[in-house]
């Protein structure tokens, strides 16, 4: 295989704006770094394809996922375009947004300073893919005895969009996947899940000189709160790991608004929360119980409330301590696999019926904020650890 030289891959790919963010004005496609992907792995003898998401045919910021796959010479493609190989190795190509003025160097490039490489995503996480070719690339398709699959993904800063629907279409399956987010290194077998909703708690406006007039959203709302406190308290009693550095679900309630003035009886009230949830809990049954809470708590109110999802969010994720990918990752790194605080696209591939890990160069410390970067001493011991485990699931 041929790829450019690392230092340019990791050029290329930073230069090439991928923003994704909720809101349209910042929001970018990501279907230029997905093209340049798809020209390098198609050009080493990958059979490749660009796949726009949902409802993107007209969009002025189009995203697509990319799919990349090395066939063995004994392995052919299926009609239906569905496979199954030995291993998947994972990223997703967008980034958080940026205020330039922040950064002490340009955030779309590359600079090489103190050992390390800056820029916008350089950790989180373009650097993974220039790696990942640069790995593979002393490897000939006769070295291969299971195919080997690549996945470039869109939309995991902001709506997980990418990775669900891969999960929805079921057509990609291995033995393994490597998703590679910033680890430090360290195989990552297990993180929390989350969801951030909203509740407005409806009721009416009138004149406060007679509270007859109306009934008070806002004081519904303190009784909904009240009552999902204690609720929080009893979830905390229930779920309990160790693994974690917050061993308990957490439940966060991060925005409110109500009422306009106050001689004016508060006419609807709303709330922005959000849930982090350890493994075995289901983000659906967690929805209906809360759902439950409130509409108990406002029971004989002359209230009533409407209920939104604003992010439907991420699942837990727990790859078992015994699997063989964990067995694999800890014995390459020669680090114990741990629990992360953040979220990632591994429970998607997990649905997919592959052995998941998290494991990647730099740390999540630097990732989302200016200034970001990679380290040099990352970079070898990632391309050493990735040919190792193609060597061991595809040879």
């Amino acid at each position: 295989m041929n790829f450019p030289k690392f230092q340019q891959m990791l050029t290329t790919l930073i230069s090439t704006g991928s923003v994704s963010c909720i809101h349209q004005e910042i929001d970018m496609s990501n279907l230029s770094i997905i093209q340049v992907l798809e020209t390098w792995l198609a050009q080493a003898g990958f059979v490749t394809q660009i796949e726009l998401l949902p409802n993107q045919a007209h969009s002025s910021n189009q995203k697509a996922n990319l799919t990349a796959i090395l066939y063995p010479d004994t392995v052919k493609p299926t009609e239906d375009g569905s496979v199954h190989g030995g291993l998947i190795l994972s990223g997703h190509t967008d980034t958080v947004p940026f205020d330039e003025t922040l950064w002490n160097s340009a955030p779309l490039a590359v600079t090489e300073k103190d050992n390390k490489f800056y820029g916008l995503g350089s950790c989180d996480m373009k650097a993974f893919f220039a790696i990942a070719l640069t790995a593979i690339e002393k490897y000939n398709r006769s070295d291969f005895k299971k195919t080997l699959i690549l996945v470039a993904t869109a939309d995991e800063e902001s709506t997980m969009e990418g990775a669900r629907v891969l999960a929805e279409q079921n057509k990609i399956h291995a033995d393994y996947a490597l998703i590679g987010e910033p680890t430090n290194l360290r195989p990552v077998r297990m993180h929390k899940g989350m969801l951030s909703d909203s509740i407005t708690v409806i009721g009416q406006s009138g004149h406060s000189s007679n509270p007859q007039l109306g009934a008070s959203a806002l004081e519904g709302m303190h009784q909904v709160m009240q009552d999902l406190l204690v609720w929080r308290d009893q979830l905390q009693q229930r779920y309990h790991n160790n693994a974690f550095t917050v061993p308990v679900p957490t439940m966060n309630f991060g925005h409110i608004h109500g009422g306009d003035n106050p001689n004016r009886i508060c006419g609807a009230c709303e709330l922005h929360f959000d849930l982090r949830c350890l493994p075995g809990m289901a983000r659906n049954e967690l929805r209906e119980q809360i759902k439950e809470i409130t509409a108990q708590a406002l029971v004989n109110s002359n209230l009533h409330f409407d209920y939104k999802i604003l992010f439907q969010g991420i699942p837990a994720f727990e790859t078992d301590s015994n699997s063989e990918i964990v067995k694999m990752t800890e014995a390459l790194s020669g680090h114990s696999a741990h629990s992360v605080a953040f979220g990632t696209e591994a429970p998607y591939f997990q649905n997919l019926k592959c052995e998941t890990i998290i494991l990647g160069p730099g740390s999540i410390d630097q990732a989302h904020q200016a200034n970001e970067f990679v380290a040099h001493n990352q970079i070898k011991p990632m391309i050493k650890l990735v040919q190792q485990l193609v060597e061991k699931t595809c040879m």
